[in-house]
């Protein structure tokens, strides 16, 4: 996942505390909106709406058990996630090649202009 739209969304939703505390509640086990919401101390709703983002990013799952819905983590989604993330943070994986000409700041730039207009 090079995409950087696809990344900085991978990263919005993890931007919430409160998402990342649902994510580490969900480690290893699926829980119900009324378990997390007792844990992070939020109504229900509140915990609702960040389900709602977390599945519709993939990150979640959700699972009817007679009259509640439990939700875990998607594994598959963590693990690609865990990638990019790890590709972006990595200075030597994955640069992004600079166009010729680009990757010079401005200032050096006026002045390798400026050296050349004095020897002329």
């Amino acid at each position: 996942m090079n995409d950087p739209i696809r990344l900085a969304r991978v990263l919005k939703v993890l931007s919430v505390p409160a998402r990342v505390r649902i994510a580490q509640l969900l480690k290893g086990r699926a829980l119900c909106v009324n378990a997390l919401a007792v844990q992070l101390d939020v109504t229900q709703g509140a915990v609702s709406q960040h389900l709602r983002v977390m599945r519709d990013a993939g990150v979640v799952t959700d699972a009817k058990r007679g009259y509640f819905v439990h939700y875990r983590l998607n594994e598959v989604t963590l693990a690609a996630w865990r990638e990019s993330v790890g590709e972006l943070l990595d200075p030597t994986r994955g640069a992004v090649k600079v166009r010729k000409g680009a990757g010079t700041c401005a200032a050096a730039r006026r002045k390798r202009e400026s050296a050349r207009r004095r020897k002329t």
